[in-house]
């Protein structure tokens, strides 16, 4: 491959160049090293991800021509900043199956299982040694025969190839000429014909040793201090992490029962949907336990249980309300949502606390007059005597989170859902009061 320098000035500028110019890019960035380029484009957070993948492709297609022969570029799969949702490992003991068989397993049989999950972008395989066919010339033996390097190199370019050769026209029918090459046998690699001496052909395993062998290593995995395979899986976008992650789950249990002689079953060393549950189950817990305090607090200040659990009516109809909210826009219950709702929890009673205790006010001190008035109309006064300070408040409340739909780029993307959920839970307290 190419030293870092030359792929530099030959692929990477070239490509940043290109790049630059798209509609949307706000930044480009990008990585050489030896035989190797990376280039991340940053898109505005309002582009459309397909469309800006498609002018990408583009963009690639027309740069091919100006790169050296045999760079082809290739976009990755769409995925996100924290795309690695799942890490799995094979260990591997020598003594019982080796690890290019391994590698073979987790590359032909494993990832292609992974890759047919909806939602799963890419399943990236590290470790293990990756089978491939070696071919080491015997110079001696290709000087004593006439046989050149180049012709060794052209020959096995030409291999495992179909080829055609033309059409063969006989009794007004048309036949199509075939050259059948594909193969992956080894056998058939080492009587690779190279050239003929005397009406006799010159076969690879003549002039080279030739047999599978490990492809060069670019890093290794290991597991609890043994050599293993780790199979990266990263999701799309807009896959449900906690959902993908059962769909894999099911998928390395079903294929539990085909291993392979000698190998340890798949285990999942990082799972991302660990720390989501976690979130979820700590913000419910603390979500439950403001409830239950709120109760409390209610009770004794209130002193009235029938008035109490009226006024609780306000959380779950309002949670109900935001999670309404939440289905109609596309938002999904997460740590960010659940996190709003735990804020507003103490809230969601206090609309329906202050008209509550001004019913109660009232009607105590209608009981004590001479002439008391019906029942529904001191209620429906004393409610209106508190209606007006009540939506003042809550909207007063409310404009303090407004500014969080101003935030920008990634900012925005967090907090807003948590706004969201807040705002939505407090407005439908107010309607509930």
């Amino acid at each position: 491959g190419m030293a870092a320098e030359e792929v530099e000035q030959l692929i990477t500028f070239p490509l940043e160049t290109t790049m630059n110019g798209l509609p949307g890019v706000e930044s480009v960035r990008s990585s050489s090293s030896a035989g190797l380029s990376f280039l991340y484009v940053t898109f505005d957070w309002n582009t459309d991800i397909f469309r800006a993948r498609q002018m990408v492709s583009e963009r690639l297609s027309a740069m091919e021509e100006a790169l050296p022969v045999g760079v082809v570029p290739r976009m990755g799969p769409i995925s996100s900043i924290m795309g690695e949702i799942m890490q799995i490992a094979i260990p591997v003991d020598p003594s019982k199956i080796s690890p290019m068989a391994v590698r073979e397993y987790a590359d032909w049989v494993l990832r292609p299982r992974l890759l047919t999950i909806p939602g799963v972008a890419q399943v990236i395989p590290i470790g293990g040694e990756v089978r491939q066919f070696q071919v080491q010339p015997d110079t001696v033996r290709m000087a004593a025969l006439g046989i050149t390097l180049d012709q060794v190199d052209d020959a096995l370019r030409g291999f495992a190839a179909n080829t055609s050769g033309g059409f063969l026209e006989l009794n007004s029918r048309e036949y199509l000429i075939r050259n059948l090459g594909r193969t992956s046998r080894l056998e058939d690699l080492q009587r690779l014909p190279l050239t003929a001496r005397n009406g006799q052909p010159i076969l690879l395993a003549q002039v080279a040793s030739v047999g599978f062998a490990p492809a060069i290593r670019r890093g290794d995995a290991g597991l609890n201090g043994q050599p293993a395979v780790i199979l990266s899986v990263q999701k799309q976008p807009a896959a449900d992490t906690v959902a993908l992650t059962r769909q894999v789950e099911a998928a390395l249990a079903e294929l539990k029962g085909g291993l392979p002689v000698g190998m340890a079953a798949p285990r999942v060393t990082f799972r991302q949907a660990d720390f989501i549950e976690a979130s979820i189950r700590n913000l419910e817990w603390k979500l439950a336990a403001a409830a239950v305090f709120v109760a409390a607090v209610l009770y004794l200040f209130l002193g009235n249980l029938r008035a109490t659990l009226i006024s609780l009516t306000a959380i779950p109809v309002s949670i109900l309300t935001a999670a309404l909210v939440f289905r109609y826009f596309g938002l999904s219950i997460n740590t960010m949502t659940l996190g709003g709702l735990a804020i507003a929890i103490g809230e969601l009673v206090d609309d329906a606390v202050v008209d509550l205790e001004n019913i109660i006010r009232r009607l105590r001190q209608n009981r004590q007059k001479p002439a008391p008035e019906p029942p529904l109309r001191v209620i429906v006064n004393a409610s209106n005597e508190v209606r007006s300070g009540i939506v003042v408040s809550t909207l007063i409340i409310a404009l303090v989170f407004v500014p969080l739909f101003a935030l920008p780029g990634l900012e925005g993307r967090f907090f807003i859902p948590l706004g969201v959920a807040y705002l939505t839970a407090i407005l439908a307290s107010l309607v509930v009061s």
